[in-house]
């Protein structure tokens, strides 16, 4: 009787087993196909950041062909076509994913973003002006400046920016352009104080450091500011200095900090030098 009922035991067993079978396939398939999307997901970030923007280009288009519908897949072309400095046709692109049924408002702010490096403000400001003003992104008021700067509306422009700037963690890129913005109204304090802040987010930023030496010479303070810098770039500075120095007329300073400039250079500064030359052949810059 006891071998009788561990064989009983046993095919119960197998029944159970039997019966179970079909279900642990299809959590297993369910766990693979998980494992493909997380894989697919971290292959579409990396294509996204570190990928070569052409690479990255191809691999969108690829994966598009096999699902035409996927609107995360046009999205990574469109940010890749973007990278790759081919913004007219990220805009194309742009254009199919926000006329999507999954669209999201700032599929659009990034329309109106593609839109606007390829030259077309009328039209990225037409796209603004569709999406909800209950969609609050850094880049729909990092976007809204920049029109508000394009068509001369200083207000609206200072306002975007302010918010734009409260809305990211790394602002320098924001508070440079509004700085920019600044010097070009001839706001010059204003522009230097930007130019500064954006320097102590970002220290390493160049073209903050050159617009804030720009910003301090139109103030005519001829010297530099205490900043971050390589000797490179300190003889880079001291040359666009002196480059502002002279269009303001101030040559006699412009000619001393070219002459810094080559000086300070660890290598031979052929720009500098070249200026230096005219100004003492009285040949206009």
């Amino acid at each position: 009787m006891r071998h009788t009922g561990l064989v009983m035991l046993c095919l119960g067993g197998a029944v159970l087993l039997s019966g179970c079978q079909p279900t642990s396939d299809a959590q297993v398939e369910r766990a693979l196909e998980d494992v493909n999307l997380i894989d697919e997901s971290n292959l579409n970030d990396v294509m996204l950041t570190v990928a070569d923007p052409a690479e990255a280009v191809k691999y969108f288009t690829d994966a598009i062909a096999i699902n035409p519908e996927r609107i995360d897949l046009k999205r990574g072309l469109a940010k890749s076509l973007t990278r790759a400095q081919k913004p007219a046709e990220a805009a194309v692109i742009w254009r199919q994913v926000v006329a999507h049924p999954e669209a999201l408002p700032e599929d659009r702010v990034m329309l109106a973003d593609t839109l606007i490096r390829s030259n077309q403000w009328a039209e990225a400001k037409a796209e603004l002006n569709l999406i909800p003003p209950t969609h609050e992104s850094f880049d729909r008021y990092r976007i809204e400046a920049m029109v508000a700067d394009a068509d001369k509306n200083w207000a609206k422009a200072d306002s975007f920016y302010e918010i734009a700037v409260g809305l990211t963690t790394r602002p320098a890129n924001t508070l440079n352009n509004w700085g920019f913005s600044k010097l070009t109204r001839g706001e010059n304090a204003a522009a230097e104080k930007l130019f500064t802040e954006a320097l102590t987010h970002d220290p390493a930023l160049y073209i903050a450091k050159n617009n804030l030496v720009l910003a301090r010479a139109a103030q005519r303070k001829y010297d530099l500011p205490v900043v971050q810098m390589t000797q490179t770039e300190r003889a880079e500075l001291l040359y666009s200095m002196a480059l502002a120095a002279i269009k303001q007329g101030d040559v006699n300073v412009g000619k001393g900090l070219l002459q810094q400039a080559v000086e300070t250079h660890p290598q031979h500064f052929e720009a500098a030098a070249r200026s230096l030359e005219a100004l003492d052949s009285n040949v206009q810059l």
